[in-house]
């Protein structure tokens, strides 16, 4: 973990990463009663759900510090078990994170883990995003939740007017990038390598703006 963190040029002190380890073990935990993960192993776990989810922090640190938002509202769409939203929260408690998700179970044990961890600013909610009311985010984010046009036309109203999505994803997909174009006001006006911390796989990030909103230089 503290390699990991090293890597990403992250600042990671003990409390934090023992959070983040308590958050590995429930998951395991749960997982063999709930099945909210696909992944077994507890090493593939560590790499492509929480070194996969920390990844992302320098570039949205970066963004919303731009911004100048002091205290940010993320939304994590389609959660699942809460990546990234509950390894975002862990980081940065100063954040209100929610974690938004169409399968109970799921936000049940987001519930579990925000009280277990005494995680303040996270809640989780039970719901499709698309008929949940705006949440007018910061930032809206989504793992392996769907296509950019389909991110966009189902949580791009969560977003307030200087607002961005994000979408992280494997290779760069430029079909989906072509039809978010043709069939929305939102435009990617950034992509971003990721690299993951001992994961041998291609890694991206899809920063989303409506037309005409385009990032601070």
């Amino acid at each position: 973990m503290r390699a990991a963190a090293e890597s990403l040029h992250i600042k990671l002190d003990e409390a934090k990463s023992s959070a983040l380890l308590k958050y590995l073990e429930q998951l395991q935990r749960w997982n063999k009663t709930y099945n909210l993960t696909a992944l077994r192993d507890p090493d593939k776990m560590l790499v492509q759900h929480v070194f996969d989810s920390l990844a992302i922090l320098p570039q949205v640190e970066s963004i919303l510090y731009k911004n100048t938002v002091k205290n940010p509202l993320v939304i994590d769409v389609g959660s699942g078990a809460g990546l990234p939203g509950v390894v975002l929260a862990i980081m940065h408690p100063e954040w209100q994170l929610y974690c938004v998700d169409a399968v109970e179970k799921k936000m049940a044990f987001v519930r579990q883990m925000a009280g277990a961890l005494r995680l303040e600013n996270l809640k989780a909610v039970h719901g499709r995003i698309e008929k949940l009311p705006s949440f007018e985010a910061d930032l809206v984010v989504s793992r392996a939740f769907a296509s950019l046009l389909d991110f966009a036309t189902l949580a791009g109203h969560h977003v307030a007017s200087a607002g961005r999505l994000l979408a992280m994803k494997g290779q760069q997909p430029d079909e989906e990038i072509e039809a978010l174009h043709s069939n929305t006001e939102w435009r990617a006006e950034r992509i971003e390598p990721l690299s993951v911390p001992e994961l041998d796989a291609q890694r991206c990030l899809i920063w989303m703006s409506r037309e005409g909103n385009h990032e601070p230089k």
